[in-house]
C-alpha cells in the first residue's frame, strides 16, 4: 500500500490537512480495562438516551482491542466497523469525523492512509491531556454514532 512508502514529511502534511486539537497531543499509557469499562458504560447510557442500539469498541494506543460490547439488535457488521473506528481514532489521534469531513471537502489523497476509517463514530480517548486509546461505535446513523462515541470518550477525561 502507498501508506507504507510515504515519507514522514508526506504523512505529516496529510495529517495536518485533517486538523483537530487531539493531533498535537502525545500518547499516554494505554487505557486500562477498568477505564475502558467506564468509557463503554457512558457510551451505552448515551445510546439508550437516544434510543439507538450501538456496538462499542475500545482500543489501546496501538489500536488493539481492550473492551468490546455488541448491542442487542445491531447488525453483524457493527462489530468490525466499531473496532475499525476505535483503532483509527487511536492511531491517528483524531475523531473519524475529521477524516470524513476532509474527504467530503475533496481531499481524496486521504484514501491512501492505511487503516484510517473515514466514517463518523470514532473518537480518541484522552486522559490527563494524552491519548490513551480510542472508542468506536456502530449501530446508528453517523451523527448518532458520533454522539455515543463522544459521550464515552468524555467519561474519563
Amino acid at each position: 500500500m502507498l501508506f507504507k512508502f510515504m515519507t514522514q514529511a508526506a504523512m505529516a502534511a496529510i495529517l495536518a490537512a485533517v486538523s483537530i486539537g487531539a493531533a498535537a497531543q502525545a500518547y499516554g499509557p494505554s487505557i486500562s480495562v477498568d477505564n475502558a469499562k467506564k468509557v463503554a458504560a457512558a457510551a451505552v447510557a448515551a445510546a439508550r438516551k437516544i434510543n439507538v442500539p450501538e456496538t462499542i469498541a475500545i482500543t489501546d494506543t496501538a489500536g488493539l482491542l481492550v473492551y468490546f460490547e455488541k448491542g442487542d439488535g445491531t447488525h453483524n457488521a457493527s462489530g468490525p466497523v466499531a473496532i475499525g473506528k476505535a483503532r483509527s481514532a487511536a492511531l491517528f489521534k483524531r475523531p473519524t469525523n475529521a477524516f470524513n469531513d476532509a474527504l467530503k471537502a475533496g481531499n481524496t489523497y486521504l484514501l491512501t492512509l492505511e487503516g484510517a476509517v473515514m466514517v463518523p463514530g470514532g473518537s480518541p480517548i484522552v486522559m490527563d491531556g494524552k491519548v490513551v486509546g480510542g472508542i468506536g461505535t456502530s449501530g446508528g446513523s453517523g451523527d448518532q454514532d458520533t454522539v455515543v462515541a463522544q459521550a464515552g470518550a468524555e467519561a474519563v477525561k
